[in-house]
């Protein structure tokens, strides 16, 4: 089938195209939303700078790795959408337990957190997660999802947002649900609410 500008349809979208009098009409206009805002440069390639320029006597694995855990964190962290001072105080606690990530470190990632958290999170995690599975012991693994799963009870309520995040993470880090309950048992106590 072809439309009026010549261009050929076929399938469902010329059956919801066609007009009484078995021509093809452009019904349809597939337009992309807004631009986005641009962020140069992005904001996930500042993490992995700041992450290099304060761990610069650290090994690459090391670095990634660190890159991963900050940038998981923040996608946990904004996965209802909303960056809370108990989100940004754990990711903080979380970050100065890096061996050799001064406290100007910790200060810069979350200055860049706190200024673009939308464009670090809300972007895929697929090459965070990678790498996690690629360099990281199952044992430090376990214990990053655990730091992501205090992340999203640092405000007393596990949304399902949140949850959902969670459980992704696990899957793509190769943990089980059993080690995921496992895990998210262990905070049942800090909760106040399972939404």
């Amino acid at each position: 089938m072809r439309t009026r500008m010549g261009q050929r349809q076929s399938g469902a979208l010329a059956a919801l195209c066609k007009t009484g009098g078995g021509s093809i009409e452009a019904a349809m206009i597939f337009r992309r939303k807004d631009k986005p805002e641009e962020v140069t440069p992005e904001a996930r390639d500042r993490l992995a700078e700041i992450v290099e320029r304060y761990l610069a006597d650290a090994d690459d694995a090391t670095r990634r790795i660190v890159t991963a855990v900050a940038g998981l964190l923040a996608k946990v962290a904004y996965a209802d959408g909303h960056y809370s001072t108990q989100e940004e105080a754990t990711i903080q606690k979380e970050l100065s337990r890096v061996h050799g990530l001064s406290q100007a470190g910790v200060d810069a990632i979350c200055g860049l957190l706190s200024d673009q958290i939308s464009h670090v999170a809300l972007r895929g995690d697929h090459d965070w997660t990678r790498d996690l599975r690629e360099l990281a012991e199952r044992e430090l693994r376990l214990e990053v999802l655990e730091v992501l799963i205090e992340m999203a009870v640092a405000d007393e309520v596990l949304k399902h947002d949140e949850q959902t995040q969670l459980r992704r993470i696990a899957k793509a880090l190769s943990l089980t649900q059993d080690e995921y309950n496992a895990l998210q048992a262990k905070h049942r106590d800090k909760l106040s609410t399972l939404s």
